[in-house]
C-alpha cells in the first residue's frame, strides 16, 4: 500500500489491536522519572525503558505483531528479515517462541553483540551489504525467490502498529504528556508512537532525534522524498543507514513528527554516561540519541511533562569501554 494511502484512524485502531495481540509475549516496560534529566532540562522527565524489553529493544513489539499476524502455513515456510541487530533478535525470539524457522540478514558491520544474540535465539544469520538499506533490498529479493514472507524492520503496517504499542503504554502511564523524544532510523518506532499518542492527545509534541552522522529520515523529510546518502560511523548503530524507497514510514514521519534534533557523537556518549550513572540503566547508542536530543532541544524547559524512549540496551563491551 502506498504511504499516502495510510489512514491515521485505521493505523491507530491497528495499534490498539496489536496491544492486545502481543500482550502475552512482551514485557510492559517501566516509565520512571529521571531526576537528573529533570533538573538539567527544567522539565519533569520520564524514561520509557524499552532497554528492559525481552531481547533488550522495542523491536520485539513489532516482530511479535507481524509474526502473529501471519497464516500458519506462511510461518511454517520460514520468514526472512534484514536488520542491523535488534530487529533480527526480536524476529528470532518471536520465531523461537512460536516454533517457526527464519533467516536474518545483517550488514557486514553489524555489532557482534547483536549478531551473537540472534544466533543464540536459533535463527540463521547471513551477512550482506555495508549499508542497512542494501541488506534490506537483498533480503527482500531472497525471500521473493523462495516464496517466503519478508519482514521489514520498519516498512510494514504490522511492524509500525506493534511499535506503536509503546505509545499506548506511555499514554496510560503518563497522561497529559506534553512532548516525547524518540530516536529515528527507518521511522517505525516514531511513526507508531506518534500515531498512538496523538489519538489520545492531539497536541502532544513528538520530536525525532537522529545522529548527525546518519540523519537520513530528517534529510528525506526536508527534501520531500526519500534520499540516498552515505552514513558515517555512529554510536547510534541501531538507527543508522538508508531507508527503503517507498517506505510507508516516510509519509507518517512527515505527517506526525513535529520537530527534529540532530546530535553529535560526543552528545550521544555524554547522554549514555548520564543515564548509566544516574539511572543505573545500561543503554545503547540509539537510546542515548533520544536523551541527547532532549538535552539539545532549544524548546526544553518550562516544567513540561516529557517522555524519552530508551529504545534499546544492546551495547557491546568494546563500545561501552570507549564511552566510559
Amino acid at each position: 500500500m502506498p504511504a499516502d494511502d495510510i489512514s491515521l484512524p485505521a493505523l491507530q485502531a491497528e495499534i490498539l489491536h496489536a496491544a492486545d495481540r502481543i500482550a502475552p509475549f512482551i514485557r510492559r516496560t517501566p516509565l520512571d522519572e529521571a531526576l537528573a534529566l529533570s533538573q538539567l532540562g527544567g522539565d519533569e522527565v520520564y524514561l520509557k525503558q524499552e532497554n528492559l524489553q525481552h531481547t533488550g529493544s522495542f523491536k520485539l513489539r513489532g516482530a511479535f505483531n507481524k509474526v502473529l499476524s501471519l497464516a500458519p502455513d506462511d510461518r511454517a515456510r520460514g520468514v526472512v528479515t534484514a536488520s542491523s541487530g535488534n530487529h533480527g533478535a526480536a524476529v528470532a525470539y518471536a520465531l523461537r517462541t512460536l516454533g517457526a524457522p527464519g533467516v536474518i540478514f545483517v550488514p557486514e558491520h553489524a555489532a557482534a553483540v547483536k549478531v551473537d544474540a540472534i544466533r543464540r535465539l536459533g535463527a540463521e544469520v547471513r551477512f550482506h551489504g555495508e549499508d542497512s538499506v542494501d541488506t534490506e533490498v537483498y533480503a527482500r529479493a531472497h525471500a521473493e525467490r523462495r516464496g517466503q514472507i519478508y519482514i521489514s524492520p520498519y516498512n510494514d503496517r504490522a511492524i509500525v502498529a506493534g511499535q506503536g504499542t509503546t505509545g499506548v503504554e506511555i499514554a496510560v502511564d503518563l497522561p497529559g504528556v506534553d512532548v516525547v523524544y524518540v530516536t529515528v532510523g527507518g521511522g517505525g518506532l516514531i511513526s507508531g508512537v506518534a500515531a498512538a499518542l496523538k489519538a489520545q492527545q492531539p497536541a502532544v509534541r513528538v520530536v525525532g532525534c537522529l545522529p548527525a552522522n546518519s540523519p537520513v529520515m530528517y534529510e528525506s523529510v526536508r527534501a520531500g522524498r526519500i534520499i540516498d546518502m552515505p552514513s558515517l560511523s555512529t554510536l547510534s548503530d541501531g538507527s543508522a543507514g538508508g531507508i527503503e524507497h517507498g517506505a510507508i514510514t516516510f509519509a507518517l514521519c512527515r505527517a506526525l513528527v513535529d520537530d527534529w534534533v540532530l546530535v553529535s557523537e560526543e552528545e550521544i556518549a555524554a547522554a549514555m554516561r548520564l543515564v548509566m550513572e544516574t539511572q543505573h540503566l545500561l543503554i545503547e547508542g540509539a537510546a542515548g540519541a533520544a536523551v541527547a536530543g532532549y538535552l539539545k532541544d532549544p524548546q526544553r524547559g518550562h516544567g513540561r511533562t516529557v517522555g524519552v524512549v530508551l529504545c534499546g540496551g544492546n551495547i557491546d563491551l568494546g563500545t561501552l569501554k570507549r564511552i566510559l
